[in-house]
């Protein structure tokens, strides 16, 4: 440590081109980059509410195939990303190691998604699957070197936290036209269900397009280690992770964020349909939680700039459990209520995984110090896998406990079985959202302890210092 704290006058080398010390990047430079979470997240919403619906009802394929089409084919998206983490680590080219990634990524991305919400010919189960296995696989080409990419635009603690933030608005802003895009279609040409694929469709593949010329012109790539990370055979990558604490204080933080999150959207339209008997407002609630989502990324990148990252993170989650306790107080007749805490929990949505975003990074980082090896995309493809088994977990708990409190989504509900949905509804987010405050609590690695990483890892540059 006192090594560390004498190099505090090594001047910052390790930024990424256009950053000078103590300056912020370039926030149409910011903008341009962070668009491509736009064809990235466009297709998250439409894969887990229309799809399948679409897949079922129009095109005939049965519900049990689908559900297995759709577990095997998450799974396998799963367990693409660390693979693709540790491959681009490794990649070394005259174009960088993200960019060849992300360019192979979308092209194959393209092709899936143009015949998944764009289907010719005969559909069925095969055809569904062969698609869905190269429309996950192009989307964790894509997703994880640019993820990486975005913890080595700058080295800096508040301006991971800010670019961090231009991504969330990104992605939330796609979520928000793929929910928009179908309720329009519903009211002009109700039961038209290759139209509203289209429609989706339309929005990921134009987006991709658009935004793909941008994210490559957007920055330079920082220079890559010369040498490239040994390779990792599986049993030692799970190692390596499992040795790094910091790490797994993060993405177990993450995982029970998302787990909430995806509890409360898995619940919200059986809420408002059963409980509430407000039907009508199933799709607008959801709705009206994103617009407010959308305003509360830059809110949270502010408060952060004051009280760092990990105690922004705590802040969130605890804002969320009070929102979500407050939801047992919500009855059928008090529907005022339920409208305010959904505004509330528009602003308080993602405050948690917009900080355990960029807090990844700063664990590369030091990892980066401590073994001399850079790993940056393996960190995020786990933080990536991670997230992607809450929300497989999110459904797996939530749907078979509200049908095991006795709740029928199709029939006749008994007072009991509504407050069983009610619970379960409200206690699940909050119990999710107080683990992830009490497991990110007190995370050591602060702005202070990022800058002296930061002066150590610009000192090895210079030579001052030798790599371990």
């Amino acid at each position: 440590m006192a090594t560390v704290l004498s190099l505090g006058r090594v001047s910052s080398t390790t930024a990424a081109v256009g950053e000078t010390d103590g300056e912020r990047l370039n926030g149409w430079r910011l903008a341009a980059f962070s668009s491509f979470a736009v064809p990235i997240y466009a297709a998250q919403m439409p894969l887990g509410v229309h799809v399948p619906a679409i897949y079922a009802q129009h095109y005939g394929i049965p519900l049990a195939t689908l559900g297995l089409i759709f577990l095997f084919e998450r799974l396998w998206g799963a367990a693409a990303d660390p693979l693709i983490g540790l491959l681009s680590d490794r990649t070394r080219s005259r174009f960088g190691r993200r960019r060849p990634w992300i360019v192979a990524g979308a092209a194959l991305y393209g092709f899936a998604a143009a015949a998944l919400f764009f289907p010719w010919g005969g559909v069925n189960a095969i055809s569904l699957g062969i698609t869905l296995f190269l429309f996950y696989l192009g989307w964790s080409m894509m997703q994880i070197p640019w993820l990486a990419w975005s913890g080595e635009i700058s080295g800096r603690y508040h301006e991971r936290t800010r670019i961090a933030t231009y991504g969330t608005v990104a992605g939330s802003s796609a979520l928000l036209i793929v929910l928009v895009l179908p309720t329009i279609i519903d009211q002009l040409r109700p039961g038209d269900a290759p139209l509203k694929l289209a429609a989706m469709g339309g929005v990921v593949l134009i987006s991709l397009v658009v935004t793909l010329a941008l994210v490559l012109r957007a920055f330079p790539e920082t220079p890559a280690p010369v040498v490239p990370a040994a390779r990792l055979p599986f049993r030692q990558a799970v190692a390596l992770i499992a040795r790094e604490k910091l790490l797994l204080r993060v993405i177990g933080s993450d995982f029970a964020v998302t787990f909430g999150q995806l509890v409360r959207s898995t619940l919200i339209v059986f809420f408002v349909t059963s409980y509430m008997g407000r039907p009508e407002w199933a799709s607008g609630l959801f709705l009206l939680q994103f617009v407010f989502g959308i305003a509360a990324g830059p809110i949270w990148m502010r408060i952060a700039l004051s009280l760092g990252k990990h105690r922004t993170a705590v802040l969130g989650e605890l804002v969320q459990v009070a929102i979500n306790l407050a939801l047992l107080l919500v009855a059928p007749h008090n529907f005022a209520l339920l409208l305010a805490l959904t505004v509330a929990q528009g602003l308080a949505q993602g405050s948690g995984n917009l900080m355990l975003r960029a807090i990844v990074a700063d664990v590369a980082d030091k990892h980066r110090l401590d073994t001399g090896v850079d790993r940056t995309a393996l960190f995020f493809s786990v933080f990536s896998l991670t997230s992607k088994a809450a929300m497989a977990a999110a459904v797996g708990v939530a749907l078979p406990l509200v049908a095991w409190l006795g709740f029928d989504p199709n029939g006749t509900n008994t007072p009991e079985a509504l407050t069983g949905l009610l619970f379960v509804f409200a206690l699940g987010p909050a119990i999710a959202h107080a683990v992830s405050a009490w497991l990110i609590h007190g995370f050591p690695l602060d702005q202070k302890r990022h800058a002296e990483i930061r002066r150590a890892l610009d000192a090895r540059e210079h030579g001052l210092i030798p790599a371990e």
